[in-house]
């Protein structure tokens, strides 16, 4: 179920196929016809499903969708000074979708008349347009596959290899194409908790598929935030933009964003994030914990006066934010050694018997070593990196679906 998901987002509309990266949402049962916008926390997310089905699965057309997904924020979603804006808007001219749709006609003219034919085969262009919206300009289409390259190879009697090439070519000529038309707005604001997201997208992205300019992107996003959303005191901020930082942050910005520093933590070992994500930990757990009946409200106990504080436990369009921040506890404490990584209220370490206090302590995770943070670092970096888990260990970095 999983892998048919991630197959027919990938071949549908929903998928930009000329310039990559994921629309909002589709309108229909088929991912043909999608809401045209496109927000950072959806590409995060969706990166991160792409990565684990390929470590799961080590197809590499689950491995080629996170880069190309990749290819796109780090493109047309990244700031000078290296942290992600939140999204681009479905319209442009005042028309959804405007921008992505093609007609068989301004194909034929940007490829010429034997390569749009191969073209418009395979991603099944049609002259009076593939799909019908009262919203978007008529006899226009939207690129998608209905078949795979192999499939389509066989019917076209071409080695699949030499369509893969064609096949890309023509989209970087369409994509040239189409830089030139009026873009969509681009919502330029810094968000904490969303960058946070995607700072873990690429730090899994980069250890998966031994790409370190991943994990170079991810460190100029996180120093970013650390250097630009928090206040004079050390608290970090919510949003960012023009040059302005502001509104307290809330619980999702905290546990999205310490998730991102662990993951930046276990693919490059820089210590300084790992010791950011303790502090801000400990802050979360200061603003945000329930004392009476556990969990973490969505806003600080020193927020704006509320009619009802909310504390949500459920996902929605983004992970729960309590489910994130307790993910990372488990891990700060697997990384630390330390179960009360977490200084929750009316618990006292000192209370707990002698024999669990020592470096080495079995618990449900198994045998853990500490992490000394200070003078004298623990190497810890065969322990903690993880490795793609693929059956084929041949099926390459540089796969292509």
């Amino acid at each position: 179920m999983v892998e048919k998901t991630l197959q027919a987002m990938r071949d549908g509309g929903i998928y930009d196929h000329i310039g990559f990266g994921f629309h909002r949402y589709s309108t229909d049962p088929d991912w043909l016809v999608p809401h045209f916008e496109k927000m950072l926390y959806d590409q995060a997310l969706l990166v991160i499903a792409y990565v684990e089905a390929y470590q799961a699965t080590g197809k590499p057309e689950y491995a080629q969708t996170a880069r190309e997904t990749l290819t796109y924020v780090l493109r047309d979603l990244t700031s000078p000074d290296g942290g992600f804006y939140s999204a681009e808007d479905a319209d442009s001219e005042g028309v959804e979708g405007k921008f992505y749709l093609w007609s068989l006609d301004e194909v034929r003219k940007t490829l010429g008349e034997e390569e749009s034919r191969l073209f418009a085969t395979v991603y099944d262009l049609k002259s009076g347009g593939n799909f019908q919206n009262p919203h978007t300009p008529p006899q226009t289409n939207i690129p998608h596959l209905v078949n795979t390259l192999e499939a389509r190879a066989v019917e076209l009697n071409i080695a699949p290899e030499e369509l893969r090439q064609q096949r890309e070519a023509s989209r970087a000529k369409l994509f040239e194409a189409r830089e030139k038309r009026v873009h969509p707005h681009k919502d330029d604001k810094i968000l904490t908790d969303w960058n946070g997201l995607m700072i873990a997208a690429l730090a899994r992205a980069a250890q998966a598929l031994d790409e370190p300019r991943y994990a170079v992107a991810a460190q100029r996003a996180a120093d970013f935030v650390m250097t630009k959303l928090r206040d004079k005191n050390g608290r970090l901020l919510k949003r960012y933009r023009e040059g302005e930082a502001g509104l307290p942050a809330h619980l999702e910005d905290y546990a999205f964003f310490i998730w991102g520093l662990l993951e930046l933590y276990e693919a490059n070992f820089e210590v300084r994030n790992l010791t950011i994500a303790l502090e801000l930990n400990r802050d979360l757990i200061a603003r945000f914990w329930d004392e009476k009946r556990g969990g973490l409200f969505f806003t600080a106990h020193d927020g704006e006066v509320l009619i009802a504080r909310t504390k949500e436990i459920y996902d929605g369009a983004l992970p729960s934010g309590n489910a994130v921040a307790r993910l990372n506890l488990l891990r700060l404490g697997r990384i630390t050694n330390d179960p009360d990584a977490r200084p929750l209220p009316g618990r006292d370490r000192r209370s707990r018997p002698r024999e669990e206090s020592g470096r080495d302590r079995r618990g449900v995770f198994g045998t853990s070593r500490a992490v000394t943070i200070g003078s004298r670092p623990v190497d810890v970096r065969a322990r903690f990196r993880r490795r793609p888990i693929v059956r084929n260990r041949d099926c390459g970095r540089s796969g292509s679906g």
